[in-house]
């Protein structure tokens, strides 16, 4: 198994008395982690295989007779769920179980959607659970073969520690930004060979999110959702526009809403918020929405995938390459947010991040020779905010981190 920068944490956190609870994505890689960390589970269900599913839908209780009948033993019993959310009368069990005997097993709950629990009011075990998340690969996990390039340390915008490596757990392969941008991140892609690539993802595409909608019975009209998708997976990245996208995908404004906020319950897209903390009256305050991975939003876009399409307009893409970087650090960070910086009159910062009371304003060019002339948002924001912050980044393509400006650096991708 390749190394994730979870793992460490996870492990420790798994010898609590406490119920592990991890969300994310399909193809996250939270099975796989989950067998390496936990190899000799007592109980193992998977709820997506459809005969464990229709049986404990039938009669969730019987997780507990199923655990009560384990052997007494000195250790905990580890007690793993997959796709849990597929039966939420199982979290009652796993309630009744847990308060019964805290010591006696460790429940760990495993799921891709939060819609379903939402829906039906599933008991979440306030007080009892640790909540974990998973998502795609991050830099620190999957390097960029750029990124030893340099002999000396670099300040990023939003440093990040890095992954343990050993021979038995190495890093992911090293790949190049274009592959990034193209195939995106997630681990069984990122593993595949490169001619499977393209269909592994039209697959996910095709197959997983029909197949994960269907059986939540979450879409009335599949039709109506389809035409939904390839629209707001092409206007990844952008500020939601609800009445374009509900003219165009034939659906009404209110269906519109409930379908992107579906997209974000299964954990395949995330809002950024605009930034409104500022003296100027004339801030837009539409969210922009993102796919969570690039290969992913691709494909829903039912665009080519392969690296010519990427490079007909690689700047907005790589944006997002860049945005949805920093969205994975500071979800596995716990701490800070991530908006963004528009007035109606034109001024821009594509990302702002904000931890422990201070601002850090980023744009992203598709450039390797950045000037003031790319940075004059930046240094706006930054004078408008001077007691918040004191340096601004731009992410390109230039070889080496250059100063423009005392309070401006610009950073190759691979020093994020």
């Amino acid at each position: 198994m390749f190394s994730r920068w979870v793992e460490s944490s996870l492990a420790e956190k798994l010898s609590s008395p406490y119920v592990q609870m991890i969300f994310g994505a399909r193809q996250t890689g939270k099975s796989t982690l989950l067998q390496s960390l936990i190899p000799k589970a007592a109980i193992w269900l998977d709820f997506s295989e459809p005969r464990q599913r229709s049986e404990f839908l039938r009669d969730p209780g019987k997780l507990v007779d199923r655990c009560r009948g384990l052997p007494v033993s000195t250790e905990p019993l580890v007690v793993v769920v997959d796709e849990a959310q597929a039966v939420p009368g199982i979290f009652d069990a796993v309630q009744h179980l847990y308060d019964s005997d805290k010591q006696r097993w460790r429940f760990v709950l495993c799921g891709s959607s939060a819609r379903k629990l939402r829906r039906t009011g599933a008991n979440l075990l306030p007080g009892r659970t640790l909540l974990h998340h998973l998502y795609p690969l991050i830099m620190a996990e999957r390097p960029l073969p750029e990124s030893g390039s340099l002999n000396y340390e670099v300040e990023s915008p939003l440093p990040f520690s890095p992954v343990a490596s050993t021979p038995e757990s190495p890093l992911f392969p090293a790949t190049d930004l274009i592959e990034r941008m193209t195939f995106g991140e997630l681990p069984g892609v990122a593993t595949a060979a490169p001619e499977l690539r393209a269909d592994l993802l039209k697959a996910y595409c095709l197959v997983y999110l029909e197949e994960e909608l269907r059986r939540e019975s979450l879409i009335k009209d599949w039709a109506a959702f389809s035409r939904f998708l390839t629209l707001a997976a092409s206007e990844s990245g952008q500020a939601i526009n609800y009445t374009k996208i509900s003219k165009d995908a034939g659906v009404s404004q209110p269906t519109v809403k409930s379908y992107y906020q579906l997209l974000e319950d299964m954990f395949i897209a995330f809002r950024l918020p605009a930034f409104s903390r500022s003296r100027r009256k004339n801030l837009l305050s539409t969210d922009r929405f993102f796919f969570f991975d690039l290969g992913v939003r691709h494909g829903a876009a039912e665009l080519p995938l392969n690296t010519a399409t990427v490079l007909a307009n690689p700047g907005p893409v790589f944006e997002q390459w860049v945005g949805i970087e920093l969205w994975k650090r500071l979800k596995y960070l716990g701490t800070g947010r991530l908006h963004y910086f528009r007035t109606k009159g034109g001024a821009e910062v594509d990302f702002i991040i904000e931890r422990d009371d201070v601002l850090i304003p980023v744009e992203v060019k598709w450039t390797d020779n950045p000037t003031m002339k790319d940075a004059r948002h930046l240094l706006g924001f930054l004078n408008e905010h001077s007691g918040q912050t004191t340096q601004g980044f731009i992410i390109c393509r230039c070889r080496h981190p250059l100063r423009l400006h005392d309070k401006i650096m610009a950073l190759p991708w691979f020093c994020l």
